[in-house]
């Protein structure tokens, strides 16, 4: 059998019959799918996928090596002459999908390259140093950056860009390693890719991990390579908005405006952000009105800032009339407007009206999003209601997030419901979601709270085994340090 590679690859990959159904066995299964790609029957045939696959490949497909240099495959496939497409897309979705396991993911990247004969491109090799930067394996991911240097040969069709050294910069970062995402700017001049953007790159991550005390003096200290402009000034502005600090945000934006600094509308929306979530919404109305009158023209992000401010300042029903005057002037919302107004309609006690919106935003365009959902769940009160949404939230394809099964087995922890906290930790299962340590908490919580004491100790366990940290819990026998209150003996 014969795969070609989309995106217009002229080289084929000569596989067996046998390697091939190995193949789909293994994306269809472990690709992670959208909610609602699977019917009954899908799942059916997912579960008969799955025992064939964990017997087939423990026997010989899983190369149980994560090492990243090639080796060839003892088993050389045989030619046939069936034509499959098979394209990056699925690879990178596979990769994505054990990001939570780095090895996983390695052995898959070398399994599908070695027993294949895939060509990876730069997106799969992008998301597998993405994983390998999340766990720390930073030698590792530098061998991929290389290996992918030699792929490429210059075609640019596996060859590091941007996009992968800005992984490199967010991972190191991240992680606090400030010097090794420096020293990593300087490196990429061996790749021909040490330029402004790589520079506005390395500033972005330290912006946005809270390093902008760093970022501010490499970009605006005498030996800063690039002319700071607008574009800088926003993520310095920015990252102190991330780290908090709204006297500094306050001292930087006065700054601004005393060297000349041309502020842009992103600028604005911006600062208006920061006076709303520093507490002073009615400043950020004030802005709101002085840019009007001086012409500047908002954007649906500019909107969303001053609508949320003004359903804090002067109530939900004045941040309609200003969501009603957005559509009048033509500038389409976004599902973070539909967000921030049923969130406001939430916490008003308006929930039929939330909904009534709800319904709405398919007809405008706008398909809900995990968000969405979240300001429902954080102001209904009844079990029964909840659960109901939740598997609305399902069926119309939007996947939950980690904190959404925390949110609600806490909640109904809180309320002393045992049952629905088990249906969405199995859902969560179900899903393929591996339990983070806020999951296994929320779930021990419960359990102790209606005295499921030995329950609690032996999800505490599979916890400390999988080396999550755990709460302090006298009921579990877990004690105190001395003299402290936080800690564990």
């Amino acid at each position: 059998m014969i795969f070609r590679p989309l995106n217009g690859c002229r080289c084929s990959f000569r596989i067996s019959q046998s390697l091939f159904y190995r193949i789909q066995v293994f994306l269809n299964f472990h690709t992670t799918p959208s909610v609602g790609q699977f019917s009954s029957s899908d799942e059916t045939q997912v579960k008969k996928w799955r025992s064939v696959y964990d017997s087939d490949v423990s026997r010989s497909a899983r190369p149980g090596s994560t090492k990243v240099s090639r080796k060839s495959s003892k088993n050389k496939p045989s030619v046939a002459h069936d034509l499959v497409e098979f394209d990056h897309k699925t690879v990178g979705e596979t990769i994505s999908s054990y990001g939570n396991d780095w090895k996983r993911a390695l052995e898959f990247f070398n399994w599908v390259e070695n027993e294949c004969r895939f060509q990876h491109n730069t997106d799969t090799y992008n998301r597998m140093i993405d994983i390998l930067g999340k766990f720390f394996e930073f030698e590792l991911a530098w061998d991929l950056i290389k290996r992918m240097a030699g792929d490429g040969n210059g075609n640019g069709f596996s060859s590091p860009d941007h996009s992968t050294f800005r992984i490199m910069f967010k991972r190191y970062v991240s992680a606090h390693m400030v010097e090794e995402s420096i020293n990593t700017y300087n490196r990429m001049q061996e790749f021909n890719l040490k330029d402004e953007t790589a520079f506005l790159n390395l500033i972005d991550a330290l912006c946005e991990y809270k390093h902008v005390i760093e970022a501010e003096e490499l970009c605006m200290g005498k030996n800063s390579p690039f002319t700071a402009n607008t574009k800088v000034y926003n993520m310095i502005l920015r990252g102190w908005f991330k780290m908090g600090w709204w006297s500094k945000c306050r001292e930087f934006w006065e700054e601004m405006d005393r060297k000349g600094i041309d502020c842009d509308l992103h600028s604005y929306s911006i600062y208006m952000d920061i006076l709303c979530k520093s507490g002073k919404p009615w400043k950020t109305v004030k802005l709101y009105k002085e840019m009007k009158k001086r012409g500047i023209e908002l954007d649906v992000v500019a909107y969303n800032t001053v609508i949320h401010a003004m359903g804090l300042s002067d109530g939900v029903d004045v941040a309609m009339r200003l969501y009603r005057e957005m559509l009048d002037l033509g500038c389409n919302p976004n599902v973070v407007t539909y967000n921030t107004i049923i969130k406001l309609l939430c916490q008003s006690g308006r929930i039929r009206e939330a909904y009534k919106l709800l319904d709405q935003m398919p007809k405008k365009g706008c398909v809900p999003n995990v968000i969405t959902y979240h300001c429902f769940f954080g102001s209904l009160n009844r079990p029964k209601e909840i659960l109901k949404l939740f598997d609305i939230m399902i069926k119309g394809g939007v996947r939950p997030r980690m904190d959404t099964y925390v949110m609600l087995m806490s909640k109904f922890g809180r309320w002393g419901f045992l049952r629905p906290v088990f249906l969405v930790w199995d859902k969560m299962k179900e899903h393929g979601c591996t339990p983070d340590a806020c999951a296994y908490n929320a779930l021990i919580d419960a359990l102790v709270q209606k005295g499921m004491i030995e329950m609690a100790r032996k999800y505490d366990e599979e916890m400390m085994e999988r080396g999550l940290s755990c709460k302090p819990r006298r009921e579990l026998g877990t004690k105190l340090l001395s003299g402290g209150s936080d800690g564990l003996l």
